[in-house]
């Protein structure tokens, strides 16, 4: 059986331009695959949920969470990146 390695990234903030742009360029520099991507903009707020494939990356899990937040701050929006499988768990009803 074949072992998931995905991960769950959220993007939330004031809209500007580039978010996008700047988290897809940051994934495809570290070989990180987008599966399903679903954004929206509501009065000028950002919302971006996303779902990636970590297996042809060859940097640390906790590394790309951090450097994904630190982008976030650069940025001016919120980037959460969490294991799929921590975030399903966290969203159990």
């Amino acid at each position: 059986m074949e072992t998931k390695n995905r991960a769950i990234i959220t993007v939330v903030g004031k809209d500007t331009v580039g978010i996008i742009a700047k988290v897809c360029t940051y994934l495809a520099k570290n070989h990180v695959n987008v599966l399903d991507i679903s954004q929206t903009i509501v009065s000028g707020f950002f919302n971006m949920m996303m779902i990636v494939d970590l297996n042809a990356s060859d940097k640390p899990f906790d590394e790309l969470q951090k450097e994904l937040t630190q982008i976030g701050e650069e940025i001016g929006v919120d980037i959460k990146c969490q294991k799929e499988e921590i975030f399903e768990m966290m969203h159990r009803i």
